[in-house]
Formats: structure tokens, C-alpha cells, sequence
């Protein structure tokens, strides 16, 4: 039993060397925030729904509960989200480089989700904080046709010894981003491969008008920068171009008239 833990704390130690020595190199190395303290992985609408698809899957059940584990021990670093693709380096017994592909959303399926969500989605603070309708919300987190990725259209990568289809650092990182999502909701769009704005299409110009970033739980946000928009362009694209008037013509001065002399008749 003493050796068993020499040897754990040995490990801890030869990890926190190579990330010492990946820093040095000037990686950022930053580790994403355990959720400590609370029971749940994330706390807000997208973060809890992303947890909610993932576990549904019978075929990651039983290696779901590791990943778990060792993000809550902030285990996984530099969790990058690109285009169909996740990124991360999970701390075991080593350092491992995990990648996992994601197959962008069949644009089919997102035309039905857009044409689903038409005049909905009242503004883009109710889309970020996941206040919409239970219709919409059935649609969005539909496990086959909505905005989460099937267990066919991921794939798996991770450095370390362990063969199975989905390793435990594997299942870190893809609950890593149900936790990322509670601060950047916008990733799972790009993600996906897909434009969040076009389900704000159908949002007047007055809601855009008053939206305003210093209320609500998003006190403060740079709502532009979070959806990759300019609101201000998106409000000044709704309203219509002035009419040009023409210019009002000038009357041309009247003209004297002239007094004709009648003319004397012949003799």
C-alpha cells in the first residue's frame, strides 16, 4: 500500500515536470476550471443540455465516469474548440494529447433547425442564455435531428496506451466542453459548422434596438463579439434607406409684358 502511493505521488510529480517544461517552451498550458463545489458538471442551459446528450449514449456509459472524475480533479488543459474539432491535453499517468473529430451538421438538418426556430428567438441574449420556447428548445437538443453530434459522426484520438473506443481522457475532454459552453455558448455553433445568427433572422429591429448588454445574467457582455456579429449593422440592415425627394424646381421669373401700339389703318 506504501509503495502503491510513493509511486501515484511519483507520478503527479513526473507530470507537473513536463508541464513545467511545455510552459518554459511558452505553451499556455492552462487548465480548465474544475466545477468544485457543485454537483453538476455545468450550470447553464447549453452546458447542462451538451452533459444531457452525451450520457444518453449507450455506448459511452461506462467510460463516462472517469472522464468525469478526472475533470473535476482539473486534469484536462488547453481545451481548444475549432470546426469539427476538439483539442486537449488530459493529465494521467503522463501527459496525453487527445483529439476528438466531429462531422459538421448536415445543412439539411440545419435549415430545419433555422426554419424551426423562425420568429422564436425573440433576441440574441435569449438565444446565448437559452431562454426560448420548450418547441424550440425540443428542436435544438433533439437527439437526432437538433444541434448535438451522434456517436457515428465522432471520432477519437489520444496518445495514450489504452485501446478502447473511448478512453477515459477522451470522455474528460467532451465533458470539458459541456463546462466550456457555460461561459462560451457560441463555440457549439462553431463547432458544428454552422452561423448562429441566421436563427436571428426573423428578430425585429426593435428588440435588436433595445438589447442592452448591462442587464440580465450577461451584465456587461460584448454581445457582438460572443455571436460574431455587428448588432449595430444588423439594426441598420432592417431599416429601410431614405427616400431621395427631388429637388423642388425653380418658377423662372414671369415675363413684362409688352404693350402693342395698334396700327394705323391705310387711307
Amino acid at each position: 500500500m506504501w509503495w502503491s502511493y510513493q509511486d501515484v505521488e511519483e507520478q503527479k510529480a513526473r507530470v507537473q515536470r513536463e508541464i513545467a517544461k511545455r510552459k518554459k517552451r511558452g505553451e499556455k498550458f492552462e487548465a480548465l476550471p474544475a466545477p468544485a463545489g457543485q454537483k453538476k458538471l455545468s450550470t447553464t442551459f447549453w452546458g447542462q443540455a451538451w452533459c444531457r446528450n452525451l450520457e444518453s449514449y449507450q455506448d459511452y456509459e461506462t467510460r463516462l465516469p472517469r472522464g468525469r472524475s478526472y475533470l473535476r480533479q482539473g486534469k484536462v488543459y488547453d481545451l481548444q474548440i475549432e470546426p469539427g474539432k476538439l483539442v486537449a491535453v488530459v493529465a494521467g499517468s503522463e501527459l496525453y494529447d487527445t483529439s476528438i473529430t466531429i462531422l459538421p451538421l448536415p445543412k439539411k438538418q440545419w435549415q430545419h433547425i433555422v426554419e424551426s426556430s423562425a420568429g422564436q428567438v425573440g433576441s440574441m441574449l435569449d438565444l446565448l442564455a437559452g431562454k426560448l420556447g420548450d418547441g424550440l428548445m425540443q428542436v435544438l437538443t433533439d437527439p437526432n435531428d437538433g444541434l448535438f453530434p451522434k456517436p457515428k459522426e465522432i471520432r477519437f484520438n489520444c496518445s495514450c496506451p489504452d485501446h478502447a473506443d473511448m478512453c477515459k481522457h477522451v470522455s474528460a475532454v467532451l465533458y470539458g466542453v459541456g463546462v466550456l459552453l457555460d461561459t462560451k455558448p457560441e463555440l457549439l455553433f462553431t463547432l458544428r459548422g454552422v452561423d448562429q445568427a441566421e436563427l436571428l433572422s426573423n428578430a425585429s429591429s426593435s428588440v435588436l434596438t433595445n438589447l442592452s448588454a448591462e442587464s440580465g445574467d450577461l451584465a456587461g457582455a460584448d454581445l457582438s463579439a460572443i455571436f460574431g456579429i455587428d448588432l449595430g449593422s444588423a439594426i441598420a440592415a432592417e431599416e429601410p434607406p431614405p427616400v431621395a425627394t427631388k429637388p423642388a424646381r425653380k418658377k423662372a421669373p414671369a415675363k413684362k409684358a409688352v404693350k402693342k401700339t395698334p396700327k394705323k389703318r391705310s387711307q
